[in-house]
């Protein structure tokens, strides 16, 4: 983008230039509308986010023998909700800000297999393909109990089929790992920002890790490409696929069963507002449209992003979507929040869930640390940095839609990632909070 073009991008879209100064800022979105008006753009239905439920009771059997961690849940994926009180009093604290109502965290960092959101997404996309292969081939049918496809028959039926993906970590930690266990051929294409870690649990498991110095688009482009030249191979597309999109999606009525269990009402008195971090925009995407679903226009959703990666806001802001990258505004999408840094947002999100989300924030990598800290301290919880996008989320912009409500709210904080992260990188994150 040139100079003259940058200068008429920054009058059109005055935000812009906060971006680029990479201030934290928040953006309330004045297309957010009522279920009804915003469903239509999404392309999905309810009947949709449905029948991902029933293939996932259907993989159930399979899931429990195979990772013995999902016995508890019997082989549902699924991950708890709990009360942070401590925090909450920190944050006021901190903040010098009070949160009116109750804040609680979706502990998606600590989901089994990948101990990230990534694991409902990522894992449901390759069961989905898998039982499609299966059922064509005669090997399985619906009424059947999946765990038949433990057997060395499917195992070896699957080794003749590929499965690639591009990825920051954690979608390709999900996606590496269910697809090997299966018995597919898999290889994941790791941008530079990937931790090494992450990188040698996916080749312990049998996974192929191709690596790259550029950053989550090129490796993404890299592996189409090379998929592409595999009729075998099946490419898991983070930026476009209504399945993955689906399997996070599932999470809707799951956490509104949970609210059931808990005695927590969500109604036009009582208001849930729910804060996601951001990177492509699939994960994120896919549970504001499964929470609208549940709870309808009761529900508000809010992405958030780091300061050098704002894509998801950026794309949405101008209604250019994929059409632009933070690149192009010169800033340089490198930070501390490796599972959000992406340059341009899918574009496939964005038109899908521009009416129905409410708003946007962007946090610098030393507030990441910081809050990192205070909830390993009063908490004695420990996530990486991307996951606690969503902190601060209460007092950036949970009382700016209904003031007069704030106090009956519930504040839901989605930690996306971190139940595996090794003690000597924990430490290394923990070292770096104030």
């Amino acid at each position: 983008m040139n100079a003259t073009e940058l200068t008429e991008l920054k009058q059109r879209f005055p935000l812009v230039a906060e971006l680029i100064a990479l201030r934290e800022t928040r953006w309330l979105n004045p297309k957010s509308s009522s279920l009804a008006v915003g469903l239509p753009y999404v392309g999905l239905t309810a009947e949709d986010v449905k029948d991902a439920h029933a293939r996932l009771a259907r993989f159930a059997p399979y899931l429990e023998k195979a990772f013995p961690e999902t016995a508890p849940t019997h082989g549902i994926i699924e991950s708890e909700l709990i009360p942070i009180p401590a925090m909450q009093r920190r944050l006021e604290q901190e903040y010098g800000q009070p949160i009116a109502g109750t804040l609680l965290l979706k502990k998606d960092s600590h989901l089994p297999i990948s101990g990230s959101i990534k694991a409902r997404g990522g894992i449901y996309e390759v069961l989905a393909h898998a039982e499609k292969l299966a059922i064509e081939a005669g090997l399985l049918s619906v009424s059947d109990d999946y765990s038949r496809l433990l057997l060395p028959e499917a195992q070896r039926f699957f080794s003749q089929y590929s499965i690639a993906v591009g990825s920051t970590g954690n979608l390709g930690m999900s996606i590496g790992i269910i697809s090997a266990r299966l018995g597919f051929r898999v290889t994941v294409h790791m941008s530079a920002d990937a931790r090494e870690w992450k990188k040698a649990k996916l080749r312990s498991h049998g996974v192929e890790v191709i690596e790259y110095t550029e950053d989550y688009g090129v490796a993404v482009e890299q592996g189409r490409i090379a998929a592409g030249r595999d009729p075998s191979c099946f490419f898991i597309d983070d930026e476009n696929s209504r399945n993955l999109f689906l399997g996070y999606a599932v999470a809707g009525e799951r956490l509104k069963a949970q609210f059931s269990d808990q005695g927590r009402v969500v109604d036009a008195d009582h208001p849930l507002y729910v804060y996601l971090p951001c990177g492509v925009g699939g994960g994120p995407g896919g549970v504001a449209f499964g929470l609208k679903l549940a709870f309808g226009d009761h529900v508000h959703c809010f992405f958030a992003e780091p300061t050098h990666s704002p894509c998801m806001l950026l794309g949405v802001y101008t209604g250019l979507h994929d059409g632009i990258s933070v690149q192009k505004l010169g800033i340089d999408n490198i930070t501390a929040a490796d599972g959000l840094a992406v340059g341009r947002a899918s574009g496939f999100v964005g038109r899908a869930m521009e009416h129905l989300l409410d708003g946007f924030y962007t946090l610098d990598d030393q507030t990441l640390y910081d809050m990192l800290g205070w909830l390993a301290q009063e908490e004695h919880l420990f996530l990486e940095p991307s996951a606690l996008a969503g902190m601060a989320g209460p007092q950036r912009t949970g009382a700016l839609l209904a003031p007069e409500k704030i106090c009956q709210a519930t504040h839901l904080v989605w930690a996306t990632g971190g139940g595996m992260v090794p003690e000597a990188e924990m430490a290394q994150y923990l070292a770096k909070g104030r």
